[in-house]
């Protein structure tokens, strides 16, 4: 199944069970989803597309979450968690460091890279071959330190 259809359905689902919160986490990701497509002049958004818009508002919801710490406002940050934990539930499996460290040495090996004036070529096609598996901060940190 389509991740558009998989959202819709349990869109669907959470209307018929009256699950609140996950009934405004889905709206507002339809709603972005919608957005997007509008944006990018589109009939339907593919999956890896999808993938983007989760990530973007994931990213939102840590931003927030991190804001409401510092204004120590826990109640919002609570709020921002459980949506959080819904939209990840979305997304795929991220890959661990280890995991990460391995692709980035292959592509490294692949693309002979030897110093970090290679690092946008390392990069470009690290984020190809790891696209919605890994947060883009911790494969260049990581691409970083294996070529420097």
């Amino acid at each position: 199944m389509a991740l558009h259809d998989t959202i819709t359905s349990d869109l669907t689902k959470a209307m018929k069970e009256q699950n609140r919160e996950v009934l405004l986490v889905l709206r507002g990701l339809k709603a972005a989803m919608k957005n997007k497509q509008v944006e990018l002049r589109l009939k339907d958004l593919t999956d890896e597309q999808i993938f983007g818009v989760l990530r973007s508002e994931v990213k939102k919801r840590e931003e927030a979450i991190e804001k409401f710490i510092e204004g120590s406002r826990q109640d919002l940050a609570k709020k921002e968690e459980v949506e959080l934990t819904i939209l990840s539930g979305y997304l795929p499996p991220q890959l661990s460091e280890e995991e990460i460290k391995g692709g980035l040495t292959q592509v490294i090996q692949e693309l002979s890279a030897n110093s970090p004036k290679d690092l946008g070529k390392v990069m470009k096609s690290a984020m190809a071959k790891f696209a919605g598996m890994a947060d883009g901060r911790e494969v260049n940190r990581l691409a970083r330190e294996l070529l420097g």
